[in-house]
């Protein structure tokens, strides 16, 4: 790709990011009319629009919004393909870019950190926490190398690979007449108080949540919601309420008077991926990716202590 192309490419984006020719070439540093020309050349190369315009509006059609996402992939493996150049040249660090979601397992997150390539011997990860719906978007965008993400969203610009799944768990307090069972199911939660996790954190594995309790016809009392499992605990505790947690959660709320059991409903486990771009070709990341799910193969075949059920 060519200066000139880029700069081709890097007008026709900013246009589609603000919507007007005007804040568009002060946001590339062109003149507007230089902005205006080098749109015309594209649309003229390619013979169809990629904005409708008059004096007042800008809008993307179909075909340029689909131009503009592939443009924006090819302006960022230039710019990756001329770093990892570069940084070879000058012996420098190979960064990946890691996103986790918050209530992702802390072994797998350790385990990823663990792992030591020797074709990559100054491999460094920057890891980041993000709900997961903003983590895929921000790895279909380029922001993100990689991913750990509980249900990511579905995606033909994203290749995933299951790596763990594991039950909710109950957090209620030592006195509740269910923690003498080995674990509960949704049934036994009607007409309880409910704490769980704000939607937007897991939209898909809410819903679920809701969707079996409609189906099943179970009420819960009232439900409150929580961004963190240490919030659900002076409720949980005094026991007026029960709290719905991811294994991470149970083992941080596990303490001084809140026990948790599994939830036995097969139809709500968590699982969690490794998502990354599917175009992304980047050796590091495959080589990464793989030593992960052999090291995961291997912990795999030995006994893991237990989640305990209480402090």
């Amino acid at each position: 790709m060519s200066r000139r192309e880029e700069k081709l490419l890097e007008s026709v984006i900013a246009v589609a990011e603000e919507l007007s020719f005007s804040r568009a070439a002060r946001k590339v540093r062109l003149s507007q009319p230089t902005i205006s020309r080098n749109v015309s050349e594209i649309e003229k190369e390619l013979g169809f629009k990629l904005f409708e315009r008059n004096r007042k509006t800008v809008k993307l059609t179909d075909a340029g919004r689909a131009f503009v996402e592939e443009a924006r992939m090819g302006l960022l493996h230039r710019g990756r393909a001329f770093d990892a150049a570069r940084a070879v040249m000058e012996n420098a660090e190979t960064v990946l870019n890691v996103g986790k979601s918050p209530y992702v397992d802390p072994f797998l997150v350790t385990t990823l950190l663990s792992i030591r390539l020797p074709l990559f011997p100054r491999l460094r990860i920057d890891m980041s926490s993000q709900f997961s719906f903003e983590l895929a978007h921000e790895v279909m965008e380029g922001d993100l190398d990689l991913a750990i993400a509980n249900e990511p969203p579905k995606s033909g610009h994203l290749t995933t690979v299951k790596v763990a799944e594991s039950p909710f768990y109950i957090a209620m307090s030592e006195e509740d007449e269910l923690a003498c069972e080995r674990s509960v199911t949704l049934d036994a939660l009607a007409g309880r108080r409910w704490i769980l996790f704000n939607r937007r954190m897991h939209p898909l594995v809410y819903d679920a949540v809701m969707q079996l309790a409609e189906k099943r016809n179970v009420k819960p009392a009232r439900i409150q919601h929580v961004i963190t499992p240490e919030e659900a605990f002076p409720f949980v505790v005094d026991g007026s309420a029960v709290a719905f947690v991811v294994k991470s959660g149970a083992l941080r709320i596990a303490r001084d008077g809140v026990t948790v059991r599994p939830l036995d409903e097969d139809t709500l486990t968590l699982k969690t991926y490794l998502a990354s771009r599917s175009d992304d070709s980047s050796k590091v990341l495959s080589e990464l990716v793989r030593s992960f799910v052999r090291k995961l193969g291997t912990f795999s075949k030995v006994q893991r202590v237990p989640l305990q059920a209480s402090a």
